[in-house]
């Protein structure tokens, strides 16, 4: 069960990435465009949204699934120290980002402010998620392949 849930979080990672590059390209020509905000503009960031919450909890099924709360003591190897608290942590702000972002955006009637908001938001998480998916060139232990099962 593990395994199939590791792969699902895997490929829903690129759903995410795909959601979240077009919600910040389509805030940023709302906001450098004077466009209104419209129903695509927000059915984006909910979409990302989803996406970004349901990869949080398939994400805690593995971290606890998979033991990694246990070794929270060992920050002398890398491997553990990224599993057990660097990706979840990295994780956790990203998501919370995004949350913030539409959230701020949906309390404003400006529609220049509604897009830079979520601009500014999601491109911080995004880089955050950038910056701590294991991709396959991280050190051993910590790649993983670019699809599930590789």
């Amino acid at each position: 069960m593990i395994t199939g849930i590791t792969h699902l979080h895997s490929l829903l990672r690129w759903l995410a990435l795909i959601a979240i590059v077009i919600a910040i390209f389509q805030s940023l020509r709302g906001m450098t465009g004077g466009k209104e905000y419209t129903a695509k503009d927000n059915r984006w960031s909910l979409i990302t949204l989803i996406t970004f919450h349901l990869q949080l909890v398939l994400g805690l099924v593995l971290y606890f699934g998979k033991g990694w709360y246990t070794q929270l003591g060992d920050m002398s190897n890398a491997v553990v120290r990224f599993w057990s608290l660097e990706h979840l942590v990295a994780m956790l702000i990203a998501i919370a980002l995004v949350t913030i972002g539409r959230v701020s955006a949906k309390k404003t009637s400006s529609a220049r402010v509604k897009h830079k908001r979520h601009f500014w938001y999601f491109t911080i998480a995004f880089l955050i998620v950038l910056a701590n998916i294991p991709w396959p060139f991280r050190e051993p232990g910590i790649a993983r392949g670019l699809f599930p099962g590789m």
